[in-house]
């Protein structure tokens, strides 16, 4: 009898080796190798039985005009910051890759999803390869999860979990989590390239051919990645990230692929003891511990997708005791304040060369747009002369090296947010005070615009 060939392959990237290698060449990662035993030979003319071919639906290719387009209803979660996420609900048929760190939340989220959408849709499959039907009952009722066709299964092996689904035929189907589950077709351990590849595939295969939304959860490695091959973001139809610091009651899912919305979409959630609560108004939230007039605080209204919200840029500048300054940020890029400092001291004549500057976003936002840049600069210029900003003063602006403030996107909408949340005095770039004007006209006549071009100008209009 012929002996199955031995291959061994990176976990980062994929790529194979017939003997193990300690370093990858393909991606230069370290002690990635596993081994894993390849497929059989297919004999010539068995290529129509490969189990991938189940999947073609079409063998001739259709005239663009031809091709018909059905707008498909989409189905509610009963969460509506998880359907905002989704871009408006869950699509039927599509495969939803949901990640996030250990303990962040995902397996209530989803528990708590399963159950409205078995309340009010139709019957749902949550499989769980970490969890007993127990343990996911005690949960359902401390989130209080009613009478509903929802259907539990402790279950790691693909084929009965494939089995179970052409058996109950649900209406949403939960795999938690994706790195457990393994196929008897490989015999590599469950989480290996080879096994998650196949398991996506296999789901994926199952939601398209019986029209059935999955929703995959994945792990995150110490990265920040989703563990297991890149490709596998490349088989799902929407990938999602669930965000949050552990000491902060506070969540976010952010939207990083979806075919059926848009992405970089933002859904707030609040941890209590009863499970997720979705936030209405994320501004109220991030802003409702702020002291007013404190030194080195500037309100920021930044979009999120489709969704504006205000936070608070926290700024603290002290004398270095070293000799060595220290430059520390937290929820903005490390190298945007860097840029922003030096941009402070040559064009706006504040000396930090020798001051530890540190920048926070309460609440423990991450903001990565280039709108954020006038309020870290109005924060720090606030801390290094110690006065307070106007409470009633919120700032957005991209900040250029020649310190002038360039216009940014979506001014009207930033400007609308801050207006109900009670600010009545807006500093932007001048080349978005126009335009703000004209289509914020009738509704925002209470609010002051100031238009401002230079970092200097802008810090005299501030401080």
């Amino acid at each position: 009898m012929k002996q199955p060939k031995v291959v061994f392959v990176c976990q980062e990237c994929g790529a194979q080796s017939p003997k193990w290698m300690g370093k990858c060449v393909e991606c230069g990662a370290w002690n990635s190798f596993v081994e894993e035993r390849a497929a059989a030979d297919v004999a010539p003319g068995a290529a129509a039985n490969n189990r991938y071919t189940q999947f073609s639906t079409s063998s001739t290719a259709k005239l663009y005009a031809e091709v018909e387009t059905a707008n498909a209803v989409r189905l509610s979660s009963g969460i509506g910051e998880f359907d905002r996420v989704l871009g408006g609900g869950v699509v039927p048929g599509s495969l939803v890759l949901l990640g996030g760190e250990p303990g962040i939340g995902k397996s209530t989220l989803l528990l708590q999803a399963a159950a409205h959408f078995a309340a009010n849709v139709g019957p749902v499959l949550y499989a769980s390869g970490e969890e007993s039907e127990h343990q996911i009952k005690s949960r359902g009722d401390r989130l209080g999860v009613g009478a509903a066709p929802l259907y539990l299964l402790s279950e790691t092996c693909i084929e009965r979990i494939l089995e179970e689904i052409a058996r109950l035929k649900p209406a949403l189907v939960v795999i938690d989590s994706v790195q457990t589950v393994f196929s008897i077709k490989f015999q590599s351990a469950p989480g290996s390239i080879g096994q998650v590849r196949e398991a996506a595939t296999q789901f994926l295969f199952a939601a398209k051919g019986q029209n059935i939304p999955t929703v995959l959860v994945g792990h995150v490695t110490k990265d920040g990645n989703l563990a297991g091959p890149k490709a596998l973001e490349h088989v799902v139809d929407t990938v999602l990230y669930f965000e949050g610091e552990r000491h902060h009651s506070h969540r976010v899912i952010r939207a990083i692929k979806n075919r059926f919305g848009a992405v970089s979409e933002l859904g707030v959630f609040e941890m209590t003891g009863s499970g997720l609560r979705p936030v209405a108004n994320p501004s109220r939230l991030f802003l409702s511990e702020r002291a007013s007039g404190t030194p080195g605080s500037a309100v920021l209204c930044c979009v999120e997708g489709s969704r504006p919200i205000l936070v608070e840029v926290q700024a603290l500048v002290s004398t270095s005791t070293y000799g060595n300054a220290r430059r520390m940020a937290i929820g903005i890029d490390q190298n945007r304040l860097s840029l922003l400092l030096a941009v402070l001291e040559k064009r706006a004549g504040l000396s930090l060369a020798g001051d530890d500057v540190y920048v926070n976003i309460a609440g423990g936002m991450n903001i990565e747009e280039p709108a954020a840049d006038l309020s870290v600069v109005a924060a720090v210029a606030s801390s290094v002369r110690n006065r307070g900003l106007s409470p009633s003063t919120a700032v957005f602006g991209e900040v250029g090296l020649s310190g002038e403030i360039r216009g940014i996107p979506q001014a009207p909408l930033r400007i609308r947010e801050a207006v109900q949340m009670g600010f009545s005095r807006v500093v932007l770039p001048a080349a978005n005070v126009q335009r703000a004007s004209t289509d914020t006209l009738g509704e925002q006549q209470e609010c002051e615009l100031i238009g401002v071009r230079t970092v200097g100008e802008a810090l005299d209009t501030l401080i």
